[in-house]
C-alpha cells in the first residue's frame, strides 16, 4: 500500500507526479497522527487507563465560593479533601477476571495438534492475554503482536491501544489494511535527556521506521524497515512476510465503546460526594453560624484567629447595650451521605455489569439459582466480549498453524480446534456434584468431569481416572494369581 521503501530520488518524483489534489504517503500518515492525536476516541482511552490507575478528575478539584460580584471563585482557607473511591477498578478487575482469571481449554479431535496448541497457548500467554483484556475494558479494544524472538521462538506482545492508528478495510473494522504506532523513547545527546516521538507503519511489505520532528514532519530512521521475520540458510539471510498483518484486534464489543465511557459520571459522582461528605466533617467551626454583638476586636479575621486559637472571644457593652455571641447551629445528616453513596455504587455496577459480592442473595444458604441471579448482568457482558475474543482467537491460530508449517510441525490447515474461556463463577458446589452424579448413565464421562467444581483439565483428569483403573486391575490380578482359585470357586467346592 505504501512506497515508503522507494529511494530519496523516486518519492521526491513520486510526489511531484501526485499532483496538488493528492498527498504522498508520508503526508497521509502525519494527517492519521494528527486526527488521531485529537480524536475523543484516544481521550477515552486515556480516561480508561487514569481511572484504573486512580488518577480521577476528583484529584484536581478547587474549593471555590461566590465572590463579591457574585462569581465563582478559588478559596484556599477550606478544607478540599480530593477522595478517590476507585469503584471503576473494581469493575476492570472483576470482568477480567471472571472471563480470563481460569487458564483456557483446548480441544481438538486431533491429538497432536491439541498439545502443540497447548504448548504456545501456556501460562505466560495467558498472563497476556489477561492483559490485553484490561486494555480492551479500559480502551475498548486491545492489540496483541506476533512475531519471532532472538531465538526464534513464536511470540507475543501487548501493544497499547493509544499508540495504535489501524486503518480498517472494512466498515465492520474486522480486517487491517494497515497500521500506524506512535510512541515515545527517551534518548540521551551529550547527557541530555530528550523525548523522541517514534512512528511504525505496519503494511504488506513489513514494518516502516520513522521519527516525528516536533514540527510535524516524517524522518526514516534506523532500521528504516524489516519484514516481519528472516531465515537464514547457508550464511544468507532472507526476508518473509505474513500474508496479514500480524496484529490481532481483541475488542471489548463490536462497537469498540471502552467502559470508562459508561460509568466516568457515576464515578466522579460519587468521589465528590464522599469528598463534600469529608469536607464538611472538617469545617466543625464553620457549621455554627455565629451572630456577633458589640464585638471588642477589629475585624472578622481576628474573631476566627481568637476563637481558633483561645476558645474564647471579648465582647464590649456599648451605650447600654449589651455584647453577645449568639450561635445557629448547621445539622449535618450523615444519613444522607449514605444513601446517595449506597445509590450512586448501585448505579456504577448495574451500568458497568458487575455483580456485588455483597449482595442480600448471597446471606444465609444460598442456592444455584441465586448465584446465577447475581451474575447475570456480568455473565452477559461476558458473552458479548467473548464471541469478540473467539473471533480474534481465529485469527490468531491462523498465524498459529502457519508458524507449525514454517517449522515442520505439521500441516494443520483445516483442523479445527475448540478455546473455552473458563469462567471464575461462584458456585453451589454441592449441587454441581450431585448434579453430576445423577447425570452418570445418561452423559458422557468427559462431559460430566468437565462439568465437576474440582476439575480445571477435564482431559487430564480422563487420563488420570483411566491409570487408576488399570492400577487397580493389575492390583486385582496380582491378589487373584496369589489364590489357587477365585473366592467363589473355593466357597462352592468347599460346600460340596
Amino acid at each position: 500500500m505504501f512506497e515508503f521503501m522507494l529511494s530519496e530520488a523516486a518519492r521526491l518524483a513520486r510526489a511531484v507526479t501526485v499532483g496538488k489534489d493528492r498527498i504522498t504517503d508520508e503526508q497521509y500518515v502525519i494527517s492519521e497522527i494528527n486526527r488521531f492525536k485529537t480524536s475523543n476516541r484516544r481521550k477515552e482511552m486515556f480516561d480508561g487507563e487514569k481511572y484504573y490507575a486512580g488518577k480521577h478528575d476528583i484529584l484536581f478539584r478547587e474549593r471555590m465560593v461566590i465572590g463579591e460580584d457574585g462569581e465563582l471563585v478559588k478559596v484556599d482557607n477550606l478544607p478540599n479533601n480530593r477522595i478517590v473511591d476507585n469503584q471503576y477498578k473494581k469493575m476492570v478487575d472483576q470482568k477480567t477476571n471472571y472471563l480470563l482469571g481460569q487458564p483456557l481449554t483446548i480441544q481438538s479431535d486431533n491429538d497432536v495438534y491439541s498439545k502443540l496448541l497447548k504448548q504456545v497457548f501456556d501460562r505466560r500467554f495467558q498472563r497476556i492475554l489477561k492483559n490485553v483484556g484490561e486494555d480492551a475494558l479500559n480502551c475498548g479494544i486491545g492489540w496483541l503482536y506476533v512475531y519471532y524472538n532472538e531465538r526464534g521462538e513464536l511470540s507475543f506482545k501487548r501493544l497499547k491501544p493509544f499508540e495504535i492508528i489501524p486503518g480498517w478495510h472494512d466498515s465492520e473494522h474486522t480486517q487491517l489494511d494497515y497500521a500506524i504506532r506512535i510512541y515515545e523513547v527517551i534518548v540521551y545527546e551529550n547527557r541530555t535527556e530528550r523525548v523522541v516521538e517514534k512512528v511504525e507503519v505496519y503494511d504488506d511489505k513489513g514494518i516502516h521506521y520513522f521519527e516525528l520532528s516536533s514540527g510535524g514532519s516524517l524522518t526514516p530512521c534506523e532500521p528504516f524497515f524489516q519484514n516481519y521475520f528472516t531465515v537464514t540458510e547457508n550464511g544468507v539471510e532472507t526476508g518473509y512476510n505474513w500474508v496479514k498483518i500480524p496484529l490481532i484486534p481483541f475488542k471489548y464489543n463490536s462497537k469498540e465503546i471502552p467502559l470508562i465511557k459508561m460509568i466516568k459520571t457515576l464515578q466522579d459522582g460519587l468521589n465528590l460526594i464522599e469528598s463534600n461528605f469529608q469536607n464538611v466533617m472538617e469545617e466543625d467551626v464553620r457549621n455554627t453560624i455565629l451572630v456577633l454583638v458589640n464585638y471588642d476586636g477589629e475585624n472578622l479575621g481576628e474573631f476566627r484567629r481568637n476563637l481558633s486559637q483561645f476558645g474564647a472571644v471579648k465582647v464590649s457593652t456599648i451605650e447600654g447595650a449589651a455584647g453577645d455571641l449568639r450561635t445557629l447551629q448547621l445539622e449535618v445528616n450523615s444519613e444522607n451521605y449514605k444513601a446517595i453513596l449506597e445509590i450512586f455504587k448501585k448505579a456504577i455496577i448495574e451500568n458497568a455489569m458487575g455483580f456485588d459480592a455483597k449482595d442480600d442473595r448471597l446471606a444465609g444458604n444460598p442456592n444455584q439459582m441465586n448465584i446465577l441471579s447475581m451474575y447475570s448482568d456480568i455473565d452477559l457482558d461476558a458473552n458479548t466480549m467473548e464471541t469478540e475474543f473467539q473471533a480474534s482467537f481465529n485469527e490468531l491460530v491462523w498465524f498459529v498453524k502457519a508458524h507449525f508449517a514454517n517449522v515442520g510441525a505439521g500441516d494443520f490447515e483445516t483442523e479445527e480446534a475448540e478455546i473455552i474461556f473458563n469462567r471464575d463463577i461462584l458456585i453451589s458446589e454441592s449441587e454441581a456434584i450431585d448434579n453430576c452424579q445423577k447425570s452418570v448413565g445418561i452423559l458422557s464421562d468427559e462431559t460430566i468431569i468437565a462439568m465437576h467444581p474440582w476439575v480445571d483439565d477435564a482431559q487430564k483428569e480422563l487420563e488420570r481416572v483411566k491409570k487408576q483403573k488399570q492400577e487397580d486391575l493389575e492390583q486385582y490380578g496380582a491378589a487373584f494369581s496369589q489364590t489357587d482359585s477365585p473366592p467363589d470357586e473355593k466357597e462352592n467346592s468347599g460346600d460340596e
